[in-house]
């Protein structure tokens, strides 16, 4: 019995260990299920406290204002509310300056500076609003397959993330708090950019004197004005405060539900311009296609423009006057906008673009230079000398949303200079420092219409005055029928060509043939083409039709390698049109005194204008300088035979070279004027003129310039060789060693300039060089002749100085040659 009772007891105690884990076991997930339970109940309950009832949130106190979203303010803190017809539509939103202190950003940063444009869209996700940045740089059709990847490999980045705090009473729009975001001091859409923020050594955003200005909303817009002040160690006024405050304006813009057509760039006429890879395409890889960026003008009556009516578009291109333009210059802006007016009238169109003053308070209280539905001629109180003329486009189709032109107020003190000095000499209503009205203001007329050009699309077209014979420059009929170039949008500013004596020339630039043509182009409305193939073909057709007029020739400002393509020349042949330039200026140089100081009783425009013929002359020089290993630049199809590149001719070269020779790099005694000089510094004088000098040697001797040499002897044999153009270049350099003469200061300051230019091209890296491998090119071992040949004649030339300094120079050259040649001995 006994042993009965202690099998029992045991299997007893055997069984009961799993039945307590068990029971255990089932506690703690009971005791996990309750947990769970808990915490959804606890996260339903902050749901349910972190959006609430509508009235919770925009209360009785709530200041509101109906538009693209409705804003509300309710003490300190603005809400958006967003319809939800609105979530995923594409909208732009884009950052400005709305006010800066003075030097921020060195100078061409200005009230109206756009500092960031971003596609963004508005999504929800659970329970928060994002703002995602959208790229249109790489596409496909929903439609196929590949747009899955192309999504999957373009993911979005979001910008910001906000918490739902309340639906609207009928739930068609979700509340959010914008607060901290138009609070916080957003990299991407900050005013202060990198570089600023090193310079001005900005630490961070003062909360405590931060704020929300101001919150607007307009039918397809929102307006928000911030003011932001930053602490920073070096800000660029006010030192002591170590502080600096900036105003910006953030706008946002409902882009258009149907988006304008594309069209498509063409290389052969000058358009800015945006590029998508679509990937789309039945091409075998991604394929680029490339649209220029232009305004939306349609004509309000279709059937009258397809009869050839001048018929007005639907939404004309409106430009305001900044309150801040002085008066007297209201006519000549409002005219510069509206010299556009009549080649908009050659696609078709008429009153395309007008100017008008902007509205007063009385008239429109709402009314901002920085409100996104306004275009704004911006005048800048700024020491700046230049104008802009940015725009903000649609990164779709390349529309032009809105645009501002830029002008800073002594921007017309640069144009007065200049006409004094690269038109006095032919021109007496030049020859003063107070330029008359009438002048000033067709001047500054022009300015407005080039920057509007740009404004329209138009980049820059460097070849538009090489339309023109230099010859004609002096001709009355040609230059006021013609211009002096073109296009109004080449760097062609003033007729520095003509010569005294030549009367009723024309010498302020004026609006070409080049920008009719290209207008029509770029807006004529092809009713009837209903396909990019049914547009390429006519805009094709166009351009053939015009193809050996070198006025309707587009020249790229980037084409720095085309002496055809040049800023701020003038003339189909820029080594005669200097030589005329020069003459001009020797003229001018000796008379400045009397035109300046003389009347003034002062030498500070003297001095100012001196540093400016300067600069002119330089200009004339680098005009000739780009002939030498240039390359013709012709943008063409196939079936339009001929070649795209093609190198300037060996006699045009050669030309050029015995150019520099003779008005570079002879010493220029015409600008070494003691009345000048010695009225204006006290020292300086060698170094100004020696340092223009080395410039264009330099120049010269650079490495892609050689480059280019050595590709046109490969290609043809009877091109201008590099051995060829080093030859001529040292014999001329060096002309006192061979004649074995006398050499000036300024002469032997060159001739060390080249030696350092050779030593530099013999023994650097090119760490940073891209063009092409000099490690692996003959242009070492051309250098390296060239000096082992100069060292010889040095050695001669030496021996039979004339005096001791020159015997001096030459002891000093054939050491610097030594160490050029051997530089680790």
């Amino acid at each position: 019995m006994k042993k009965i009772f202690i099998l029992f007891l045991g299997l007893t105690i055997l069984f009961s260990v799993p039945i307590e884990a068990q029971s255990k076991k089932k506690k703690k997930q009971l005791e996990a299920a309750a947990k769970s339970k808990a915490l959804k109940e606890k996260a339903e309950k902050e749901k349910t406290a972190k959006i609430k009832p509508y009235d919770k949130v925009i209360t009785k106190e709530a200041l509101s204002d109906k538009g693209l979203f409705t804003t509300h303010r309710v003490k300190d803190n603005y809400f958006f509310e967003i319809p939800n017809e609105l979530l995923n539509k594409e909208m732009l939103l884009v950052s400005r300056i709305a006010k800066l202190p003075t030097g921020l950003g060195g100078g061409y940063i200005n009230a109206g500076t756009s500092t960031n444009e971003q596609l963004i869209i508005w999504e929800r996700f659970q329970d928060k609003i994002l703002i995602k940045v959208k790229s249109y740089s790489s596409i496909a059709n929903d439609s196929l397959p590949i747009s899955i990847s192309v999504k999957a490999n373009n993911y979005e980045p979001t910008l910001y993330a906000f918490d739902i705090k309340a639906f609207s009473k009928d739930s068609s729009a979700i509340v959010i708090d914008v607060t901290k975001f138009y609070s916080s001091d957003i990299k991407a859409m900050s005013g202060l950019d990198s570089r600023i923020r090193t310079t001005n050594k900005v630490k961070s955003l003062d909360s405590s004197r931060s704020f929300i200005n101001s919150v607007k909303s307009f039918p397809q817009n929102i307006e928000v004005i911030q003011d932001f002040t930053y602490t920073a160690s070096n800000p660029s006024v006010l030192p002591d405060t170590e502080t600096i405050s900036i105003q910006m304006n953030q706008s946002m813009i409902l882009l258009p539900e149907v988006p304008m057509k594309s069209r498509l760039f063409d290389r052969r006429v000058g358009w800015f311009n945006l590029s998508h890879y679509d990937y789309g395409s039945e091409a075998l890889k991604s394929d680029k296609k490339t649209f220029i960026r232009r305004w939306r003008l349609e004509p309000n009556d279709v059937e009258a423009y397809k009869r050839g009516e001048l018929v007005e578009p639907i939404k004309p291109i409106v430009y305001y006057l900044d309150p801040a333009t002085p008066e007297k210059l209201k006519k000549y802006i409002k005219a510069g906008v509206e010299e556009w007016q009549k080649p908009f009238e050659a696609a078709g169109f008429k009153n395309a673009i007008i100017c008008k003053d902007a509205p007063t308070k009385e008239e429109d209280p709402d009314f901002s230079p920085e409100d996104i539905r306004y275009s704004v001629i911006r005048y800048v109180a700024s020491t700046t000398r230049n104008a802009m003329g940015p725009s903000v486009v649609d990164p779709r189709t390349g529309e032009i949303i809105e645009s501002d032109i830029i002008w800073y107020h002594n921007h017309l003190r640069s144009y007065r200079n200049r006409y004094l000095l690269e038109t006095g000499a032919a021109n007496t209503d030049a020859r003063t420092l107070d330029t008359s009205d009438d002048a000033m203001g067709e001047m500054m007329q022009m300015v407005i219409a080039h920057e509007v050009g740009h404004a329209l699309g138009l980049p820059h077209n460097m070849g538009a005055s090489c339309a023109y014979d230099v010859e004609n420059y002096r001709k009355a009929p040609f230059t006021k029928e013609f211009g002096i170039s073109a296009s109004i949008m080449d760097y062609a500013r003033f007729n520095y060509i003509a010569q005294p004596g030549d009367e009723g020339v024309r010498f302020i630039r004026q609006m070409g043939p080049y920008d009719y043509y290209a207008i029509n182009w770029g807006y004529r409305y092809l009713a009837d083409c209903n396909s990019k193939e049914c547009e390429e073909k006519i805009l094709d057709e166009w351009i053939r039709a015009k193809e050996n007029d070198e006025m309707y020739r587009f020249g790229n400002q980037g084409s720095s390698f085309d002496p055809r393509s040049q800023t701020e020349d003038i003339g189909n042949n820029s080594i005669k049109a200097s030589t005329y330039g020069l003459k001009n200026l020797k003229y001018v140089s000796e008379h400045l005194p009397e035109w300046t100081s003389d009347k003034t009783n002062s030498y500070e425009d003297l001095e100012e204008l001196y540093g400016e013929m300067l600069g002119v002359w330089s200009r004339y020089i680098g005009h000739v300088v780009t002939h030498v290993g240039g390359v013709y630049e012709d943008y063409k199809n196939p079936d339009q035979g001929g070649v795209v590149y093609s190198s300037v001719p060996k006699s045009n070269q050669k030309e050029a070279i015995n150019w520099l020779h003779n008005n570079a790099f002879q010493t220029p005694t015409w600008l070494v004027d003691k009345r000048i000089l010695q009225n204006i510094n006290y020292q300086g004088y060698i170094d100004k003129v020696s340092r223009i000098q080395a410039r264009h040697l330099n120049s010269l001797l650079s490495a892609d310039r050689l480059g280019r040499l050595f590709d046109s002897y490969l290609i043809d044999s009877k091109a201008y060789s590099s051995i060829e153009f080093l030859s001529d270049l040292r014999k001329g350099i060096w002309k006192e060693v061979y004649t074995l003469e006398n050499s000036s200061t300024f002469r032997r300051g060159l001739q060390r300039a080249y030696l350092d230019r050779m030593n530099y091209l013999l023994n650097d890296d090119f760490k940073n060089f891209k063009d092409y491998m000099v490690s692996l090119s003959d242009l070492r071992a051309m250098i390296r002749g060239e000096l082992i040949t100069l060292k010889t004649r040095l050695i001669i030339a030496k021996n039979n100085a004339p005096n001791t300094t020159l015997k001096y120079h030459y002891l000093d050259c054939i050491d610097r040659i030594e160490k050029a040649l051997e530089p680790n001995k």
